[in-house]
């Protein structure tokens, strides 16, 4: 598996997250990368974070990053940003360090409503 930092996709999940007004998500401590080589057939998109315990030993506060596969480019523009939108949504608003579960807060509904949000923001 090799990765690469994706200056283009960091700039604009930043951009989406300040747009949709996910004021709890600082946009210095996410960015997003890119994976080639990956053996999943379905997964797209995924968000990581360092675990609590190595937050506490390093004297770090949380940090997310999106990972974006293969599948992620074959998408439409407009499907490309649902998915960084349902990644962003995975961020709790506490910044904690943790997850937050698909049901009830990641799905297909909530991501719908937040891009329609989106995109009344931006005419």
């Amino acid at each position: 598996m090799q990765y690469e930092f994706s200056e283009t996709f960091t700039k604009k999940a930043r951009k989406l997250a300040n747009r949709l007004e996910f004021n709890h998500i600082p946009s210095e401590r996410i960015s997003c990368i890119i994976s080639k080589g990956t053996k999943t057939k379905r997964t797209i998109a995924r968000i990581h974070t360092i675990g609590k315990a190595v937050q506490i030993g390093m004297q770090e506060k949380p940090f997310y990053v999106i990972e974006l596969m293969e599948l992620f480019f074959r998408q439409p523009e407009e499907e490309q940003t649902k998915t960084l939108i349902h990644e962003l949504m995975h961020i709790p608003h506490n910044f904690g360090g943790g997850f937050r579960h698909h049901k009830p807060f990641v799905n297909r509904k909530t991501v719908e409503k937040q891009f329609i949000k989106l995109n009344k923001v931006e005419e």
